[in-house]
């Protein structure tokens, strides 16, 4: 089935804002930002291609619109900071599963993870959003030094596990239950996040 676009305007602004920004977030997530066009977002969502450009501008600004993360940093924080300090990397691995084991969240997760391999905008949001507003307060809650370095550290082991378990499908990492998973990250998780990371020189 063909799905046209329609000419003129649906009925009410916010309507078609809401149906636009729908569109382009599940294109976003399923193609990546290289392959979604604001054309084919203004398809699905059934509007005239100019109503793509007339609220959002660029490709660009479309998709800072609708990225957005699956669970908001300052509520998360303090759940994760709470209780023995030793077990932080477990209860992060635990919660980044969750996330990512979930429909919506894993769909926003490797949205924002394809687009960064492609759009420093995306990237950079990834950075501001979850390094910055998470991941570094983490290792500061805990009193940590070099809390950026840890933070971007934790950032690798995360984005690695998401693009090879979600993305690319690495088995046996693909269809290992997602307990197991976080159970295996968990060690080095909190290696990065209370470990002596300085060199050992022999």
């Amino acid at each position: 089935m063909v799905i046209r676009a329609h000419s003129g305007r649906r009925p009410g602004d916010s309507g078609t804002r809401d149906a636009i920004l729908a569109a382009a977030r599940r294109q976003f997530a399923e193609l990546g930002y290289d392959r979604t066009s604001m054309r084919q977002v203004a398809i699905e969502a059934g509007v005239d291609p100019t109503l793509v450009s007339h609220f959002h501008g660029s490709k660009k600004q479309l998709f800072l619109a609708v990225v957005e993360l699956p669970f908001q940093p300052a509520k998360v924080l303090p759940m994760l900071l709470a209780g023995d300090r030793q077990k932080i990397g477990a209860r992060l691995a635990r919660f980044a599963l969750s996330v990512l084991e979930s429909e919506q969240g894993r769909s926003r997760m490797i949205g924002l993870i394809r687009a960064a391999t492609s759009e420093p905008a995306a990237a950079e949001v990834i950075r501001e959003l979850i390094t910055r507003e998470l991941l570094i307060p983490l290792a500061e809650g805990i009193g940590s030094d070099d809390a950026a370095y840890r933070a971007s550290l934790v950032a690798s082991q995360i984005v690695g596990m998401a693009m090879a378990r979600y993305i690319v499908a690495v088995e046996p990492l693909a269809s290992r239950d997602p307990a197991s998973v976080a159970d295996a990250i968990a060690p080095t998780l909190q290696h990065y996040l209370t470990d002596d990371l300085s060199p050992h020189r022999s």
